[in-house]
């Protein structure tokens, strides 16, 4: 299984939400770079960021610290938030980022979206509440379901897709089964499963119900999850 921690950027801090509302912003280091040297030692091999004031703004706001942390982790690191355009992606890659996470210029230029994963590893990020697709920073809920959104990239050349229920996300009540399946089925895609991961339990009925990669946030940040015994038991590739 894959699993990969999880640093959220505001104002360059990593952070934690819940559901997506950045007033519930919780710092829990000023310094993600501290973080990036933990999971190293932990035994990483990935780490997602996403750049949430970037989400929100629709550019990205924390690219310093993405450059700093690119420049001194030898994690493989994927990064979302704020990417509308090619230039973005470009510089994002010639940084040294391994994958760049389109979300919300996806939905809005679906052929934008394709044409770039032609050229580039790109991840697609499905994010949704109540079922249908999220995006500006989760802020606006569109009215097309996650899972026909999904069904638009099969048998295109985007790596991955991550899609996180909404409403479990930074919750810790566990990983929305179901909806992983659906969008793993509807895409084709490699599915990356993210919001409320809570515990070694969690990884394991994931594992039992055949999805492959995980995204660990806020369980590793308020210790519900010893990541060391999570690689060791599960794997991190």
């Amino acid at each position: 299984m894959q699993i990969i921690p999880a640093i959220d950027l505001k104002d360059g801090y990593a952070v934690r939400l819940k559901q997506g509302d950045m007033q519930s912003a919780k710092i829990y280091d000023k310094n993600p770079l501290n973080l990036c040297a933990i999971f190293e030692d932990l035994g990483a091999e990935y780490l997602h960021i996403v750049d949430l004031d970037g989400a929100f703004l629709g550019r990205p706001k924390n690219r310093a610290i993405i450059e700093r942390i690119c420049r001194d982790c030898k994690l493989k690191i994927e990064v979302g938030g704020g990417i509308r355009n090619e230039d973005t992606i470009k510089g994002y890659l010639d940084m040294g980022i391994t994958r760049v996470i389109l979300g919300s210029i996806a939905l809005q230029k679906l052929d934008f979206a394709l044409a770039m994963a032609e050229k580039y590893p790109i991840v697609i990020g499905v994010d949704a509440k109540d079922g249908k697709v999220a995006i500006n920073g989760w802020g606006d809920t569109q009215s097309i379901l996650a899972q026909d959104f999904a069904r638009e990239f099969l048998g295109s050349k985007i790596e991955a897709i991550i899609c996180t229920d909404i409403a479990r996300d930074g919750m810790l009540e566990g990983i929305n089964i179901s909806f992983t399946q659906a969008i793993a089925k509807a895409s084709g895609v490699f599915t990356i499963a993210s919001g409320g991961l809570s515990s070694l339990e969690d990884l394991q009925i994931l594992k039992d119900n055949g999805i492959k990669a995980v995204i660990v946030g806020k369980a590793f940040y308020e210790r519900k999850i010893d990541l060391q015994k999570a690689f060791q038991k599960f794997g991190n590739s």
